[in-house]
């Protein structure tokens, strides 16, 4: 540990890693990292056990103090479910096999706090496969906090952040770049929102995704053994609108009244301020829904987005095409709630989260215990990624979580695209809105022992462009 400290205690530590580095360890720390994290898209209400999860209320609570079909019916029982990564070939890194667990979490929300109660680190319940709770010796529930947290981190990079905001904001941009002209409104309102996202991600699919990138060669879910690949394409074919549009996604996962869930809080208020400026902006110009129907530009741009970044799905719910002014402007505050506001809050907090390594392992290097009760610290050292590994995750991402040189934030637009005067009253209206919903956030993280500042409206970029 004090050589991880080591590799650790550099200029480029922040107060938020610096708090990780502190409470890595601690249930309510681990818990809250769902909720405020980088991926805070995991976790949904629990109102039925899986059937791969055999509890019952004696293994979960003491005493018989709580019962889990009460807490759930109470609205107090929360899941994240890693089955995505189940039976995922793994690297080799270094010469050695890793290890990518798809752990079955299960929490209870209590005193305002998501508390961890059972990890099971496989998806089939079996005898060498036993079910981990608080209760456990220190090092089976710490080590099974680890492999959760390396789980988290594949999907994280793959799903969340690469499939879901970087390739969805591409394929929004490349649509609009070839089926509508620069002379119109939708052009005029989308193209600031597309700045850099192809250079960024042509980088990123030569540095970090390609057979030599650094996820291939250090990640348990990169390597030959294509692991990446089979993730991205399960990802994909999961993938909803509902789940795009986060007032939609939150009453989906049944999290509308979870506490300090600042995500969620910041999260929709950026989206409604969003909505409120796409609708004054295409109302001017779409003033019925047959003016919606009748433009082919329009059509054209949603029809190629259903075809070639849905792959002509219908079980996603992304519409194939334009009806009415409000589909049109719900699919707009989607595609600039992507590519700004939910890239920030995927993004933005790598560093933070993940350059404590035991906090969040890009790989692993033995497999989970079989038994209680003989796990201990060299166990977990052993299984921690190699030195090179780690070095090279932190240095990823402290680049990946950087603001770029000339950073523009979420409702500037330096470059004019429209010439009347309504379109730039409407952008002044947003702006001062962003900047109220600013001091807001700004007043309350005062208040807070870990400040949630990625969906700060002047820390949001108006682009996928890092």
């Amino acid at each position: 540990m004090d050589d991880i400290t080591r590799i650790f205690k550099t200029e480029y530590r922040t107060d938020i890693s610096d708090y990780v580095h502190l409470h890595w360890k601690d249930d309510d720390f681990f818990g809250y990292q769902f909720l405020n994290g980088v991926n805070p898209m995991m976790i949904r209400r629990c109102d039925t056990l899986p059937d791969n999860l055999p509890l019952t209320d004696n293994m979960v609570f003491l005493h018989g103090q709580c019962s889990l079909a009460e807490e759930m019916k109470n609205g107090n029982i929360f899941l994240c479910d890693y089955k995505i990564l189940d039976g995922i070939q793994t690297n080799v890194i270094n010469g050695k096999k890793q290890y990518l667990m798809a752990p079955v979490v299960l929490f209870q929300k209590t005193e305002n706090k998501m508390m961890p109660i059972a990890i099971q680190l496989k998806q089939k319940p079996a005898e060498d496969n036993p079910i981990f709770f608080p209760t456990d010796s220190k090092y089976d529930w710490l080590l099974a906090k680890i492999f959760v947290r390396s789980a988290d981190f594949n999907v994280h990079q793959l799903n969340t952040h690469l499939l879901r905001t970087h390739l969805l904001a591409e394929v929004f941009a490349v649509s609009l770049l070839r089926n509508v002209p620069m002379v119109h409104p939708l052009y005029k309102l989308l193209v600031p929102h597309t700045r850099y996202t192809l250079y960024i991600n042509v980088l990123a699919r030569l540095r970090l995704i390609s057979p030599d990138g650094v996820f291939n060669q250090f990640a348990a879910s990169g390597g030959k053994s294509k692991g990446m690949f089979k993730i991205l394409r399960r990802s994909l074919s999961s993938m909803t609108y509902t789940s795009l549009c986060i007032p939609d996604d939150i009453a989906e996962r049944g999290l509308e009244n979870v506490p300090n869930f600042y995500y969620k809080d910041d999260g929709i208020e950026i989206w409604k301020t969003i909505h409120r400026f796409v609708k004054g902006i295409l109302s001017f110009y779409y003033r019925t829904n047959s003016d919606v129907e009748n433009d082919p530009e329009l059509q054209k741009w949603i029809k190629e987005i259903f075809e070639y970044g849905f792959l002509s799905m219908t079980s996603t719910g992304i519409p194939q095409k334009f009806t009415t002014v409000d589909e049109l402007i719900k699919f707009v505050t989607m595609v600039i709630f992507t590519g700004s506001a939910q890239h920030a809050a995927v993004n933005t907090g790598q560093y933070d989260y993940a350059s404590w390594m035991p906090n969040t392992p890009i790989s692993l290097q033995l497999p989970p215990p079989t038994k209680k009760g003989v796990a201990d610290e060299d166990q977990m050292l052993a299984t921690f990624p190699d030195i090179n590994t780690t070095v090279k995750g932190m240095d990823t991402l402290f680049l990946l979580s950087q603001q770029s040189t000339d950073f523009v934030p979420l409702g500037q637009y330096p470059e004019e695209h429209f010439t009347e005067d309504f379109p730039h009253k409407k952008i002044e209206e947003f702006q001062r809105e962003l900047k109220a919903l600013s001091n807001l956030i700004n007043a309350r993280n005062k208040t807070l022992e870990v400040p949630y500042t990625y969906l700060d409206p002047m820390k949001v970029e108006n682009s996928v462009s890092i």
